[in-house]
């Protein structure tokens, strides 16, 4: 008899088979209908294909063309396959890395006679296509990494990937012609015929292995999908994706640039920006103020000695800027985190529990070393400004205020509009607390009592792993941006350590010296963050109290209408209004198309109608037809719509739904 193996299957059910049964034939004995859809498995955790023999037991659990896995197996031999492609037209190209993801796959290529670019991407198609119709089987097999030298000795990237695989031998996939071969991870369709719908998207620039001082690599794009309708989504989805990009957005519209010649993630606000941003700064502090937070300023750089007490230098120092030496045993550090900071506010007096809570809240200036290959218009730079807050509180009123926080962040979240978030309770990762700060009694403790707030409030959440910061859990409030992916808008962290660090004490009703917890809160993220966000969700038409323009004002001739033109921009200025007067000598459509593509709430069109009968003509954005309406009148309603955060008088019935919901009295 044969020797047997023994799979078990992702009920915990096991299965005898031969030893060298293939996946396929595994899924063909569960039922037919599963073989037809299988296209690979994860076997012990790693992804293989329908030919692999297996020879150990193991969990097992059947890869199918729905799954993210059976797209992962697509896409891999697609880019294999775009490889192949790229060595028949360039023979002297040089192969990097290559990798799929939720997105699709990518191959980074060298050419020394100038890159591979889109023009080049119909005859790579063409050529791939001839691949897919032959339909060549693809074979796997371990081969000597001594064995493949010689075959890669004149590429450089594929020398080091070569070199750097872990182990004696690596997996090679070739076609059955033997016509092509690669190295690589991962599992692959057993013939190229599997490919079904694919499209090569774009090129970038990538620095080999993300080093700046490396050579720029060409970076190509694609995506696969067994679908038709699926790639026809998808291009979708990119394309929207395209008009949203807050980058692009941002240079139509004039609001901020990076210079590369100047540094990389440092983004320079132009006006038009900085009128964006300077609106949220003023309703985020209004708003905190409000809520009985003071605001303070605290420096850019600090001693090196503060970031090592507080625990940065230890657990968060790759993401540090180096030192600065200041040639007399000082060093100094461009500021990662404000905490430490606020921390020495309330140092600086002797606290009492009348002075409790104790909540001092910042625009705050901090500085990331983030690599070139990291950075992405106002999402991610070097130097960022976070709304950041922290409130001192004594251990029987973190419950309070944990509710007074979210129902600040809910307020602002409506006052923006912001409707499709979630919460999530972030724990630190129990099989890996080496980059946590390590106090198992005082993790668990935070964490129970994070969970028991939201407990308490009924609000949803999900839990995480491993998403904790490294001195406490907290709760991320996260959200979904205008091309689907999520990320973390807000958080809410319950610390017990900086207050332990900092020997941070306040005198109790009782006359004796107690520990305050501190709680760290972000509401609106960093300004650069959040107004890329904001840049993509409104898709760069700002609501009227964010606009950076609210109006523009157009005379039908100037020599007659100017005038008044003038006299209505003067009003509005004095209600706080902003509002541009577009005097050039171009013919009036054009003045009203170009008001409409930079998209300005209001245009006012004045003639001698107009001016006769003391009102504008007005037409809003994204609207054909105009309006007439006496200037007062006008001006009235676009002050409370600005007042109103442009939410059409919805607000105290909002506020009062929220105060109920989270069960606050005033």
């Amino acid at each position: 008899m044969a020797e047997q193996i023994t799979l078990t299957m992702p009920d915990n059910s096991t299965r005898q088979v031969e030893k060298e049964t293939t996946v396929l034939e595994v899924a063909k004995g569960i039922s037919t209908s599963l073989a037809k859809k299988s296209v690979g498995a994860r076997f012990n955790n790693q992804l293989v294909g329908l030919d692999e023999p297996l020879i150990d037991d193991g969990t097992i659990e059947i890869v199918t063309k729905d799954s993210a896995d059976g797209l992962a197996i697509l896409r891999n031999t697609t880019a294999f396959v775009l490889a192949d492609a790229l060595k028949r037209l360039y023979p002297e190209l040089h192969f990097g890395a290559s990798a799929d993801n939720e997105d699709g796959f990518y191959y980074d290529t060298d050419k020394a006679d100038g890159q591979v670019a889109v023009t080049d991407f119909d005859k790579l198609t063409a050529t791939m296509n001839k691949l897919i119709k032959a339909n060549i089987a693809i074979t796997k097999k371990p081969v000597a990494k001594a064995d493949l030298a010689a075959q890669y000795k004149d590429d450089p990237y594929k020398s080091q990937l070569l070199k750097d695989a872990e182990g004696d031998a690596v997996e090679v996939y070739s076609l059955a012609d033997g016509s092509f071969s690669d190295f690589g991870e991962g599992a692959m369709l057993p013939k190229t015929g599997g490919i079904k719908y694919f499209q090569l998207l774009s090129v970038a620039g990538a620095y080999w292995e993300g080093k700046s001082s490396n050579p720029m690599l060409q970076r190509i794009y694609g995506t696969a999908f067994y679908k038709k309708a699926d790639l026809e989504d998808e291009l979708k989805r990119r394309q929207e994706a395209k008009e949203r990009d807050h980058r692009t957005i941002g240079r139509d519209l004039d609001l901020f640039f990076v210079d590369p010649k100047v540094g990389n993630g440092l983004p320079y606000w132009m006006p038009n920006g900085a009128t964006i941003r300077r609106t949220i700064e003023r309703y985020i502090i209004d708003k905190e103020v409000a809520n009985g937070y003071q605001h303070v300023y605290t420096p850019v750089l600090a001693n090196l000695d503060l970031y090592k007490q507080s625990g940065h230098w230890a657990h968060y120092r790759e993401d540090m800027f180096p030192p600065m030496d200041m040639g007399d045993g000082e060093q100094l550090e461009l500021r990662p985190m404000n905490c430490p900071s606020h921390i020495q506010i309330y140092n600086h007096h002797i606290r009492s529990y009348r002075d409790l809570p104790f909540r001092v809240a910042e625009l705050g200036m901090m500085h990331r070393y983030e690599k070139s290959g990291a950075l992405s218009g106002l999402q991610r730079v070097r130097e960022m400004t976070l709304n950041d807050g922290h409130t001192f509180v004594a251990l029987d009123q973190i419950q309070d205020e944990f509710k007074k926080i979210l129902k600040l962040m809910m307020e602002v979240y409506e006052d923006f509009n912001i409707t499709d978030y979630r919460f999530r309770l972030s724990y630190r990762d129990p099989a890996n607390t080496k980059k946590y700060f390590p106090d198992d009694e005082m993790w668990n403790k935070s964490q129970s009592m994070l969970k028991a707030a939201m407990d308490d409030l009924h609000l949803d959440y999900y839990e995480a792993e491993g998403e904790a910061a490294f001195y406490g859990p907290k709760l991320d409030v996260q959200t979904k941006t205008a091309l689907g992916n999520e990320e973390t808008l807000s958080t809410i962290q319950f610390d017990f350590m900086m207050p332990e660090k900092f020997d941070l004490t306040y005198v109790g009703e009782d006359g004796k010296e107690h520990r305050p917890v501190m709680i760290h809160r972000g509401i609106v993220s960093t300004m650069e963050r959040f107004t890329a966000y904001l840049i993509e969700i409104y898709k760069g038409a700002f609501p009227t109290w964010l606009a950076p323009v609210q109006a523009v004002l157009i005379p039908v001739k100037n020599d007659l209408h100017l005038e008044y033109v003038n006299y209505i921009k003067d009003e509005m200025q004095k209600r706080g209004l902003r509002v541009r007067v577009d005097d050039r000598n171009e013919k009036m459509g054009y003045k009203i198309r170009e008001a409409q593509t930079k998209k300005v709430p209001y245009t006012l069109v004045v003639g001698d109608k107009e001016v006769n009968e003391v009102a504008v003509s007005v037409r809003k954005y994204g609207e054909e037809h105009t309006e007439e309406e006496s200037t007062n009148m006008f001006i009235d309603a676009i002050v409370a719509e600005t007042k109103n955060y442009s939410r059409d008088g919805k607000l105290k019935k909002s506020q009062e739904s929220l105060d109920k919901k989270l069960d606050i009295q005033e």
